[in-house]
């Protein structure tokens, strides 16, 4: 099995180029290059600017070798094994059903699953957790007390939408396999439903997760098939259908620019402006859609691609303007916080990449004041704040301390 040095060796070779003259074409240093030939464990956006370089794809450099073992995170067990119980039951040779007392109102069920989503947009992840364990048992008592072939398809549909709900909380957490496990089977459970707009949705919430993956050509792949098949008349389109669609040409341009596969991606990216322009305005309803679509949501996503591929200067020049400017925010409306706080992040990066250290922590402090448990799960968050605490010349500020250590980085 070939490692990822060996890959990037290999395919170096191939063009007979020096490590010197791959550094150069990647725009790195060349001890970026020699480390990671030599087993160093580089960001995606390295791997993807050695891509470029090489003519290649991002997924073919990757590692197929057995990974190193990962050290135990801080608070995954006692705070997550409620959940665990609720969506992940044992199994034995025989079909074990769960005593339940009575059948859940399924429109009490729906009502705690919106109630849940607007906790995980508004940044209280703890307070999902708490709820989803409960959502998921009445969900499945709804399913197995259904009386008539109706009822179990209505149920089946709640009991979609709230494992749909618990993979969108588990992407985010980076519980990925236990993400897997609930979007799946929501997304089968919508399938066995008939409803197919509710299944689409869930395969905007796998490419997302896909992607968290580094697994760009099964993201593309999946996003683009799905797409084609729900493609909505745009003179007739609902609101809701026109924001999916949307969603799904987003997850296949994040791919196919990360997979090195720049036409794909601009393609991707036009027909994703061309929905957010029918739209008109942000919107949300996530019985609907996966989570908040329009023009800002095109808008910072498509500067993501530059903080990706490194234009610094991109990013900088396109982040405050247009439908990402002030103004024009209380025009279009804003993005779901997520979104609009990792496009502040590839803010807060650009200005780092080009020397503004201080720029780059204010962005940093912002975000922390408006989403403070998000901001900790972001990789790209402490590798910010490292290359501040690397670069600055005096003493880390108080304020610079802080970041670090609510980001967990040493300081």
């Amino acid at each position: 099995m070939s490692s990822l040095g060996e890959n990037v060796g290999n395919h170096r070779r191939q063009l007979g180029w020096s490590q010197l003259q791959l550094a150069q074409s990647a725009d790195l240093s060349l001890g970026v290059v020699r480390k990671v030939e030599q087993g160093g464990n580089p960001q995606v956006e390295t791997i993807y600017l050695l891509a470029r370089a090489l003519g290649t794809t991002t997924s073919s450099l990757f590692a197929t070798e057995v990974p190193e073992p990962l050290p135990t995170i801080a608070g995954d067990g006692p705070k997550l094994s409620e959940l665990r119980r609720a969506l992940m039951p044992p199994v034995g040779l025989r079909e074990v059903f769960a005593e339940f007392d009575h059948a859940p109102a399924l429109s009490g069920i729906q009502r705690d699953i919106d109630d849940s989503h607007s906790l995980y947009h508004a940044d209280r992840y703890d307070s999902v957790a708490k709820r989803i364990p409960g959502i998921l048992r009445d969900a499945e008592a709804a399913v197995t007390l259904a009386e008539t072939d109706g009822d179990h398809r209505k149920a089946t549909v709640v009991r979609a939408s709230a494992l749909l709900l618990t993979g969108k909380y588990l992407t985010q957490v980076r519980r990925y396999d236990m993400a897997y496990h609930s979007l799946s089977r929501g997304i089968n459970d919508a399938r066995e439903a008939g409803e197919q707009h509710i299944a689409a949705t869930g395969v905007v919430g796998m490419g997302w997760l896909l992607l968290r993956q580094d697994r760009f050509d099964e993201a593309e792949r999946l996003a683009m098939t799905t797409a084609e098949e729900i493609e909505p008349r745009i003179s007739t389109a609902t609101p809701g259908e026109l924001a999916l669609w949307g969603e799904l040409l987003q997850r296949v341009a994040s791919a196919a620019v990360r997979n090195n596969r720049p036409d794909v991606a601009k393609e991707a990216r036009r027909m994703t402006a061309t929905a957010a322009s029918a739209l008109g305005v942000e919107h949300v309803n996530f019985r609907e859609h996966w989570t908040t679509f329009g023009p800002v949501t095109a808008e910072v996503k498509a500067i993501e691609d530059l903080s990706l591929v490194g234009d610094a200067r991109g990013v900088l020049r396109r982040a405050d303007d247009g439908v990402v400017g002030r103004t024009a925010l209380k025009r279009f409306g804003r993005p779901s916080a997520n979104n609009w706080d990792r496009h502040r992040l590839d803010v807060a990066r650009a200005h780092v990449l080009l020397g503004s250290h201080q720029d780059g922590m204010e962005e940093l402090s912002t975000i922390r004041r408006s989403s403070p448990e998000w901001l900790k799960h972001q990789p790209m968050a402490r590798y910010v704040m490292e290359d501040i605490l690397r670069n600055r010349k005096r003493t880390p500020t108080q304020d610079m301390r802080e970041m670090a250590d609510h980001l967990g980085v040493p300081g």
